[in-house]
């Protein structure tokens, strides 16, 4: 396959500002990493015009796709999971252009998986999880229950991917095949609720009893990245600070009841400040150290 794309990355490659040029085959099993194409050709570039161009392609009883993807772009997909298959492309897929072992560079980094990046990654699946879980709790009370069961699979989707995040690997598709091998009480919380016979309320209801601590148990670490950039400074925050400060851009939308979970498992204390407005005060947030 690589010999009938080649005149197509070749002319792509003799370009400056191509970085790389990576080739994926489709899996029998796993159809979905390549969406249903025989093969992606992920090429990556600097200074694009255009920072992601997708193009389709025939031949024969084959087809591809071509993603042509600026290098910025690229990494914000994988410090915050924004475009999953990408990783899986970039580790699984082979390197057939390299400009100063560019690719092969960033291969070993996904490999190595810095703590920082790992950091940010868990506290942004750490902060969905909780909005998730909130809502199912909230739905639950007010007895939607098939709405309360959907939040809670998607819950513990999350929970998935944190648990493998704090193993030190990047979150795959098939996300469950690796929390089976990696983190079997996670997997086990996911089988129970799919395999269990008792009705929905009564599913949920004792899967939010087994969540509560698998949930609570991961707060210091799911919330790192937060509270190390809380830490940085001894004065305390107030919510409008963190939210424009630029590591924290990427959960952004989570951060409030992210805050508002630690506060309530007393990991950030809260300090009222006055106000011109009669028993009106500034509420600002320290992280405990």
């Amino acid at each position: 396959m690589e010999d009938v794309l080649r005149p197509i990355y070749q002319e792509r490659a003799s370009r400056q500002n191509t970085l790389g040029v990576l080739l994926l085959e489709k899996s029998d099993s796993h159809n979905s990493v390549t969406d249903h194409f025989d093969c992606i050709l992920l090429i990556l570039v600097r200074d694009a015009e255009d920072d992601w161009y997708v193009k389709h392609y025939e031949f024969g009883d084959k087809k591809a796709a071509m993603h042509i993807v600026d290098e910025k772009l690229l990494h914000r997909w994988i410090e915050t999971s924004g475009y999953r298959k990408v990783v899986e492309w970039l580790i699984k897929g082979t390197i057939v252009f390299d400009r100063n072992e560019y690719l092969a560079k960033l291969k070993d980094e996904l490999r190595d998986f810095p703590e920082r990046k790992r950091q940010l990654r868990k506290t942004i699946e750490f902060a969905k999880l909780i909005r998730s879980y909130s809502e199912c709790k909230e739905l639950f009370q007010s007895k939607h229950y098939l709405d309360a069961n959907s939040l809670m699979i998607r819950s513990l989707h999350y929970l998935a991917r944190l648990a493998v995040l704090e193993k030190g690997f990047h979150p795959e598709i098939m996300v469950w095949n690796q929390v089976k091998r990696i983190d079997p009480e996670v997997y086990k919380l996911y089988e129970e609720l799919m395999e269990s016979d008792e009705p929905v309320k009564k599913r949920i209801e004792l899967m939010m009893l087994a969540s509560d601590f698998a949930i609570h148990s991961r707060a210091e670490q799911g919330a790192a990245h937060l509270l190390d950039i809380m830490r940085s400074q001894e004065e305390p925050w107030t919510y409008g600070e963190l939210k424009i400060h630029p590591e924290i851009q990427h959960y952004t939308l989570d951060l409030s009841i992210l805050i508002e979970y630690l506060v309530e498992r007393n990991i950030v204390e809260t300090k009222l400040v006055e106000t011109k407005g009669k028993n009106i005060y500034h509420r600002k947030y320290n992280a405990k150290q």
